[in-house]
């Protein structure tokens, strides 16, 4: 008869212990490139949304500029994929830096002559998401390679997204003070430099040989395979969908009704960059608080983390107060970073190293890809319907669907121990 031994909890980790991951210097190099990248790109999207309100447009005009930037983003996605398996993630994400930085630098120069038609500004932010479209998936499968021993692999995780969130703070509320001194031109060629500092960190990179895609087959046909591997796991795919509605019915709507709700009554850039950037502190915060962490159903608290984001359009829902959608947007930020620092390790922890290209593509794909309809319908909706019923409809459906996908086997039980297949 089997003896059943009691599982006797780790001991906690010291801070030392936590941030050994920064002892691995190819990871470092990383780290700090993204990160100064990453300050950048989150100060952008407030100077492109305050750039077309500056010039006369509404709420149908920043959806349609929006939606250019996320189109583009799926349209390269999988493409991206197949090339990251065959060719490798590092040069990719360094053309997809170089590309970002030049067109950020044409958008301010467009916007310094003071002659931006909204075609111009949709032209741009689609080639930006062409970049984005291309370092998305190769992103996905740096990671691994750049953290050589593997129980430091959700520390790692936790730092990128703890960048990204600290990114989150400070970039929209310098963007919020920089456009109201400077216009929305300064703030996107800060961000084109930021992307010059990320493509050289990439540059000096010396990373390991891994397993990749064939190579011998067509596209299609290397597609095709990814797609059988990522159906296979149902953790995986249910996941995908349950995010791609969420931007499509409460991101979306978020960020193009957001700003417009700011501008109209709560006092313009200034209010909608200190919402955004409290955002990214209740992520620095989720952060700190995952860091040398590693929950045992790690899909299951991603989920119950991703309710927090019902909260910020609910409170704009209920009528514009800053206290209350400030508040709001720090629990959000909260759950945002507990969830994609689960959610990536989890995906990186059971996908082979030749498969995380095309499922990481296969993954954003499905995230973003009805992102775009959300942001062009927005305006319109709001128009017909009201910004209130608009932001009520996607609070209400966050908490309904994480509360179904919670309650499948396949989320609510996956453990570390399981196999890979389950």
């Amino acid at each position: 008869m089997a003896v059943e031994t009691e599982r006797i909890p780790a001991p906690p980790r010291r801070l030392g212990d936590r941030l050994a991951v920064l002892g691995e210097r190819e990871f470092t190099r990383f780290f700090i490139g993204y990160t100064t990248s990453l300050l950048g790109s989150s100060m952008a999207p407030v100077a492109v949304a305050f750039s077309v309100l500056d010039g006369g447009g509404g709420g149908t005009e920043v959806g349609w500029v929006l939606a250019a930037r996320i189109l583009p983003v799926v349209l390269v996605l999988l493409a991206g994929g197949v090339v990251t398996d065959r060719l490798g993630s590092r040069r990719l994400m360094l053309g997809s830096e170089v590309l970002r930085g030049l067109v950020q630098g044409l958008f301010a120069a467009l916007l310094a002559t003071g002659h931006a038609p909204v075609g111009a500004m949709v032209a741009l932010v689609a080639v930006w998401g062409i970049g984005e479209g291309l370092f998305m998936p190769a992103f996905g499968a740096i990671v691994p390679d750049l953290v050589r021993r593997k129980e430091l692999l959700a520390d790692g995780n936790t730092l990128l997204a703890l960048s990204r969130s600290v990114s989150t703070v400070a970039g929209p509320a310098l963007a919020g003070l920089v456009t109201a001194v400077r216009g929305p031109a300064a703030v996107l060629l800060i961000d084109a430099l930021t992307y010059g500092v990320g493509a050289l960190a990439l540059a000096g990179l010396r990373l390991p040989g891994r397993p990749g895609g064939d190579g011998g087959g067509s596209v299609l046909a290397e597609l095709r395979s990814g797609w059988g591997e990522f159906t296979a796991r149902p953790w995986l795919w249910i996941t995908t969908a349950q995010m791609g509605l969420f931007n499509l019915l409460v991101w979306a709507p978020f960020l193009v009704l957001g700003p417009l709700i700011s501008q109209r009554e709560l006092g313009g850039a200034g209010a909608w960059g200190l919402v955004m950037g409290v955002y990214g502190a209740g992520a620095v915060l989720g952060g700190l608080l995952m860091l040398g962490r590693r929950p045992e159903r790690p899909l299951a608290v991603a989920t119950v983390a991703a309710l927090g984001w019902a909260l910020p359009s609910a409170a704009l829902a209920a009528g514009p107060s800053l206290p209350w959608l400030v508040a709001a947007a720090l629990v959000a930020g909260l759950g945002s970073a507990v969830c994609g620092t689960l959610y990536s390790t989890t995906v990186q922890h059971w996908v082979p190293p030749e498969l995380l290209g095309r499922l990481t593509a296969f993954g954003a794909v499905g995230s973003f890809a009805v992102g775009p309809l959300g942001l062009a319908a927005a305006g319109p909706l709001s128009a017909r319907y009201g910004t209130g019923g608009v932001l009520l409809v996607g609070a209400v459906w966050q908490v309904a669907a994480g509360a179904v996908v919670l309650g499948l086997p396949a989320v609510r039980d996956r453990r570390w121990e399981d196999g890979p297949d389950r």
